[in-house]
């Protein structure tokens, strides 16, 4: 029989779901609880509620008045890498723009890179990560450029997280700089037919340096014939047709959306949260880009998730908590709409219901914060709240 534990004394609980009894009508989809409680049985929380109305349990934890909220969900990171872009980082804070072009420099990298070099280190940002409350995270092959190193990247990645997405068009492989419509070939056949099974999604980066509008559409419907669900790397640097592809392909995100026009958010919000703009704060931050409108996107009804975007070139941070602040602080978004985004609107943008959330059923991914209020995530950037994290049920970090 599996023991339950129970989580007491919880100075404020987001649970994301603001249908239970108790929760603050004030704090909207947050559905926060004050003096709250969870039980915690195998890998899934059984019970969420007031603690004085808390069933008993075999074992109890008490976490003194901080504050409890699901682990964040990461939608977007490009972990499997080898190599260095410090050079080109200090270039750019010198007055060089951010172009796609600096992805050729990783991919040289990685492709010399062992297995065992490219794996630990997925490992050690997924390990990193988990210290700053992130429990579910999504990672991206488009540094090998080759179907070998394509469909290898993807093998290692599964190893670290069921999340995995196949972005063979990433740039253009460099051997292919004169025949890009070749490199699509490519993408769309015999690399697909080699990362079609190491993956879960399909990705292009829509954008100029990269694939048009046309070429992103073959990328994408290939995949989805091979059962891969699209996302697209969409408007970041221009404006652009990624965010219309999105929709109308039926992709579970649009990541980056920092130039839309009216049309582009009227289209991610008649899309009725099918497809979610996935908003990537460390790319701007490191790159001195305009930060996207987060504010216009909430105001039109449109579901918005934050991820990191961790990669060695225009976003290398894997700090959830960062990109809560600078959301905050840069995109028009609030305390309560930021973590929101950080959980539940990740996992919608990996279209999961098990995570992002606290109630009966879901998985038991928590965060524990050295603080009475999740509102501390952005009121004291930087400063390294998360005291405890449990995964599936099980303590996987304590500070």
């Amino acid at each position: 029989m599996t023991a339950s534990t129970l989580i007491t004394h919880i100075g404020s609980l987001v649970t994301n779901d603001p249908s239970l009894p108790g929760a603050d009508p004030a704090s909207g989809p947050l559905g926060l609880l004050r003096d709250a409680a969870v039980v915690v049985e195998g890998d899934r929380v059984a019970w969420a509620g007031p603690a004085a109305g808390a069933p008993a349990t075999d074992n109890a934890v008490d976490v003194g008045g901080r504050a409890l909220l699901p682990g964040f969900v990461d939608s977007h990171s490009h972990l499997v890498f080898a190599g260095d872009r410090t050079a080109e980082f200090a270039a750019r804070m010198s007055g060089r723009p951010y172009s796609a072009g600096g992805i050729r420099t990783t991919v040289a990298a990685t492709r010399a890179a062992s297995d065992d070099e490219l794996s630990a280190t997925v490992g050690r940002f997924v390990a990193e990560a988990l210290r700053q409350g992130t429990t579910t995270v999504e990672t991206k092959s488009g540094y090998g450029l080759t179907t070998r190193d394509e469909a290898r990247a993807l093998r290692i990645a599964r190893e670290h997280t069921q999340e995995t997405t196949y972005l063979g068009a990433h740039i253009v492989a460099p051997e292919f700089a004169d025949d890009p419509a070749g490199y699509v070939a490519l993408v769309t056949g015999e690399m697909l037919d080699a990362c079609a099974p190491h993956a879960r999604w399909v990705d292009v980066f829509c954008e100029q340096g990269a694939f048009d509008g046309d070429q992103a559409r073959a990328v994408l419907q290939a995949g989805q014939a091979r059962g891969l669900t699209p996302r697209v790397h969409a408007n970041q640097l221009t404006h652009g047709p990624g965010v219309q592809l999105a929709v109308e392909l039926g992709a579970a995100s649009a990541d980056h959306c920092t130039h839309l026009t009216d049309a582009d958010v009227d289209a991610l919000a008649g899309s009725g949260g099918a497809t979610v703009a996935t908003l990537l704060p460390g790319a701007e931050f490191s790159t001195r880009a305009v930060y996207p409108d987060a504010r216009r996107l909430l105001d039109a009804g449109v579901t918005v998730a934050l991820s990191t975007d961790c990669n060695p070139g225009s976003s290398f941070t894997s700090s959830m908590p960062f990109c809560v602040a600078v959301a905050v602080r840069d995109m028009g978004m609030t305390p309560d709409e930021a973590v929101h985004a950080a959980t539940y609107g990740g996992a919608r943008a990996l279209r999961r219901d098990d995570v992002g959330t606290i109630t009966a059923g879901a998985r038991a991914d928590l965060q524990l914060l050295d603080a009475p209020s999740h509102v501390h995530l952005a009121y004291r950037p930087g400063v390294p709240l998360t005291s405890a994290v449990w995964r599936g049920g099980k303590l996987a970090y304590r500070r």
